[in-house]
C-alpha cells in the first residue's frame, strides 16, 4: 500500500494534476506508473481538444534573454481569462515556450509544436501544452513570437 501511495505522489509531482485524476489513471493502468503517464497524456489531449474552440482573449508576453545577453525571445501565449493569465503555473508555461523558442529557433508555429521540448526530449512542445491545458482547465495557444540575436 505504501509503495502505491509513493507512486500516485511520484505521478502527482511529475503531472501536477489532481489526486482524483491521478489515482483514476493509476487504477486504470493497474498500478504500472509508466502506463498511468499514458493515460494521463491521452486525457490531456482528449481534453485539449475538447477546449480547443474556445476563444483564447487574455494571456501573457514573456521573454527570455540568454545569460549572453546576444539573444533573446519574445513569446505571446494566450488562454481564456485572466484568472488562469495571472495562475504562476502558465506564466511559468509561457516562460519555459519563450526559452524554447530561443534555443530552438522555430521558423513558424507548426516548427514550435512539433520540436522535442528542450527539457524534456520524450514530448513535444504540443504535448507540453496540452498537459498545462489539463491543469489548468482552459484552452492555451501561442500567439506570435520573436527571437532577437546579434
Amino acid at each position: 500500500m505504501a509503495s502505491d501511495l509513493e507512486k500516485i505522489k511520484h505521478l502527482r509531482d511529475s503531472t501536477g494534476l489532481s489526486l482524483g485524476q491521478i489515482k483514476k489513471a493509476f487504477d486504470e493502468a493497474g498500478g504500472d506508473v509508466a502506463r498511468a503517464m499514458e493515460v494521463l497524456k491521452a486525457h490531456g489531449i482528449s481534453v485539449a481538444e475538447k477546449k480547443s474552440a474556445r476563444e483564447v482573449k487574455e494571456g501573457v508576453v514573456d521573454a527570455y534573454i540568454h545569460a549572453t545577453k546576444k539573444l533573446g525571445a519574445l513569446i505571446e501565449v494566450l488562454c481564456e481569462t485572466d484568472f488562469v493569465a495571472r495562475n504562476v503555473e502558465f506564466q511559468k508555461l509561457a516562460h519555459e515556450l519563450a526559452m524554447q523558442v530561443a534555443a530552438a529557433k522555430p521558423g513558424t508555429l507548426e516548427d514550435l509544436l512539433s520540436q522535442p521540448f528542450i527539457k524534456d526530449q520524450d514530448i513535444t512542445v504540443k504535448d507540453l501544452i496540452n498537459q498545462y491545458i489539463a491543469k489548468l482547465g482552459e484552452n492555451i495557444q501561442v500567439g506570435r513570437f520573436e527571437i532577437f540575436e546579434i
